[in-house]
Order: structure tokens, then sequence, then C-alpha cells
């Protein structure tokens, strides 16, 4: 059963510092924004953001209550909620950080042969790519790293070689690489490909490790990436600082969001305490940068609306990888965590518009489109998957009965 929260009547005593916990890539960008720029102060909120090596660490910290929030991938605040890698932590997701930003990145030889191999056989590149490791003896399976089990990367990566009949774990092995060691791991040899958020893929192709061949949007067009997850118990007892958190994401949103500001976004993001990356590997993937229909998007399409609809999706394929009970609850759980009425709540005195429905077709949109929202409509874009399935939410298959068989990991 959802959380009862209110967004009023907190009481009035000194507010406690709000811990945000984030790695070091180029879609947290609008949380260094709204500290960096005082929109967080703004609210009456003090915050404090740590930047940590690992999404475990990040997990690991907001199971225990070291972290009172986190950007995080939306599959590991549903683990953490669950519980299926260590101590459960009730997690809510009111704020959507970002959408696309993830490439596929390849060593240069692996990329180079999948591409001749594409351009001789009229194939696409995952075609060619899961031609090419059917080809390989079993003694050379290639191992492909991947930022963490609970991953949005780990699930669309699976997603789209499965498009092309390659189940991972039986034809290519998937490896945990943090998205920071990710060049490293390629450039020793230890991966011969990732997948992992930016700036990482750009980081490669200009270090001469890697080259990348499919983005976020070759997968899922404006497919969701990073949350804000907060956990339960302090949205209840903070109920006007998390709405006033989402009111400073908001506003540092549409900042990140506009192409005038990359530059300054980009040399922002660069700073040692936060990605600690040149700023030009960091601007190829921000609105406004040189990644043609790769970048992050953090305003445009309602993309800071936590739909439930995307966390069902994120469930559902946890489900089919048997990364979590079979038996669970799955719409259930989405309405648990996903809170689109907190968003609603909290952004209600900025005017802003916000969709009217909690749920929506995923996959059902080969060209903008127009979602129903208060006061006004919100233009949205394209979200068709690589293979053209729809994602329905009343459709999904019901809970399986229990089994005996252990919840899959890398």
């Amino acid at each position: 059963m959802t959380d009862v929260i209110s967004l009023q009547g907190a009481r009035k005593t000194v507010a406690p510092k709000m811990r945000i916990g984030l790695l070091r890539l180029t879609d947290a960008a609008p949380v260094i924004a709204a500290h960096e720029f005082g929109f967080f102060a703004d609210e009456g909120i003090e915050v404090e953001l740590v930047v940590e090596p690992s999404w475990a660490n990040v997990a690991d910290k907001l199971a225990f209550g070291f972290f009172d929030a986190a950007v995080i991938v939306p599959p590991l605040a549903f683990a953490v909620h669950l519980g299926v890698r260590g101590a459960v932590q009730p997690m809510l997701i009111p704020y959507a950080i970002s959408a696309g930003g993830n490439t596929v990145t390849l060593s240069r030889p692996l990329a180079e042969e999948t591409r001749e191999r594409a351009n001789r056989d009229g194939l696409s590149t995952v075609e060619a790519l899961a031609a090419g490791l059917r080809a390989r003896p079993p003694t050379q399976t290639v191992t492909l790293g991947v930022v963490h089990a609970y991953s949005t990367h780990n699930l669309l990566l699976r997603y789209w070689l499965a498009t092309a009949g390659i189940e991972a774990m039986r034809d290519v092995k998937l490896a945990v690489v943090p998205p920071a060691r990710a060049v490293e791991a390629l450039t020793s040899g230890q991966i011969a490909g990732f997948c992992a958020g930016a700036p990482w893929g750009e980081v490669a192709r200009r270090a001469g490790a890697g080259t990348t061949v499919a983005t976020s949007r070759d997968i899922w067009q404006n497919a969701p990436e990073k949350a804000f997850a907060v956990r339960s118990r302090w949205a209840q007892e903070n109920p006007d600082l998390l709405a006033g958190a989402i009111r400073a994401l908001l506003r540092a949103a549409k900042f990140c969001d506009a192409p005038e500001n990359a530059s300054y976004t980009a040399a922002l993001l660069s700073r040692r305490k936060y990605v600690d990356v040149d700023s030009h590997a960091i601007l190829a993937a921000l609105p406004g940068g040189t990644r043609s229909g790769g970048s992050s998007i953090f305003f445009r399409g309602a993309t800071t609306f936590p739909w439930r609809s995307q966390g069902l999706w994120f469930l559902s394929e946890m489900r089919r990888w048997r990364l979590i009970n079979e038996a669970l609850d799955l719409r259930a759980l989405a309405e648990a965590v996903y809170r689109p009425d907190l968003y609603r709540a909290a952004i209600a005195p900025l005017a802003e518009p916000a969709p009217v429905r909690d749920w929506k077709l995923e996959g059902a949109h080969a060209a903008p489109w127009s979602a129903e929202a208060t006061p006004a409509a919100i233009a949205m874009p394209a979200d068709r998957f690589c293979d053209g399935a729809v994602f329905d939410p009343d459709a999904l298959p019901p809970a399986q009965a229990p089994t005996n068989s252990a919840v899959h990991n890398i």
C-alpha cells in the first residue's frame, strides 16, 4: 500500500541537513546545479552532496541511513526497497532526473569488426554484433561491462542484445564495472565493451580505447535514466523539505536542459569534486552538445515526472531476467515506490504543467505527441523501442507462482 505522506504541516524545527549520494556522471547535473546555484538554499534546505565511487556504495549508504536521498538508477532503488542486495530500506521516487545519455561502447577492434560485418551483410549494429559473438569459439566468450546488476544499463543492454537473439550470461558475459572505471577496464582488456552513462563513452573515444556503437536512443527512445530516490522515512519526517527539493531540482533541470547553458554546465561538472574530467568530454552529452541524438535530457518532454509505467517496465525486465522474485506484485510495487502525487503537489506553486495520469503506454509513439497535463498539455518526444514493442502496463502478465529457483545476479 502506498504510504500516505502530506506535503503540508511540517513541524517548525531546525531543518536537518539533507545528504544526497551521487556518482561521477553527467546526469547528476541538476542536483549539482541546484546545490551550486543556491536553489536548494532558496527552499530552506541545507544539502551535502557526497560523490561515491560505485552504485554499490550509494545503495549501501541508502540502506543503512547514511544518505537521505540519491541520484540513482531506478532498478537499484527497487533493490534497496526490497532488500534483495542487503538491508531493507523503503524508498520513494518522487522525481525523475534524466532521460537518455547512455552509450554502448566497444573496444575499437570489436567495434570495427561489428561495423564491417553490418556493412557487408546488410545487418543492423546489434545483429552484426550478435553474429560476431556466435562466431567465436566458447573459449573466446566476450565480456561486456555494466555499472551494476540492478541498473538501467544492465536492463537496456540485455534488451538490445535479446532483440538479436543474444542472451546475457549464456552467449556473452556481463561484469559489473563502476562507471568511472569502465574506460580503464576497457583499456586493460578486462572487458571488450560497456554500457554506461555519460561522459564515459566519450572519455573512451577520446582516449582511443573505444567506439560508441549505440546510444540509449537506439534501444529505447527517450529512455528514463536516473531518478531522485528518497528514503521513505526521511520523506515522512520532512515533507516540506522534500517538496522544496523537488522544486529546486525542477529549476535546475530547466537550466541544465537549455542548450545555451551547456558550456557553463559542463564547466561546473568538470570540477574535481564532481565528475573530474575535461569539460569538453562532458559537453558532448549535454543538450546542445556534440553527440547527435545521444544527449541526456533533464526537463523537456516530462522527463522530470515519475511515470509509474516506466517503473513497472523496469520491474518487468527485472523479473524477466530473474533479478527479483517472480511472485512479487509488480504493479503494487511500482505504485509504492513511484510517487507522482508528491511531484504534482510539490510543483503546484510553480504553475508548471504536470501530467494528469500516472501511467502511459511505453514505446507507442514513433513521432512527437502530446500528453494531457495541467495547466497545459506537454509536448512529448518519440519513445519507440528498437524492436517496435509496446509496453502496456494494464497488460502485464500476473505474478508467477513462487519457485525454488534462486534470484539470478551478475
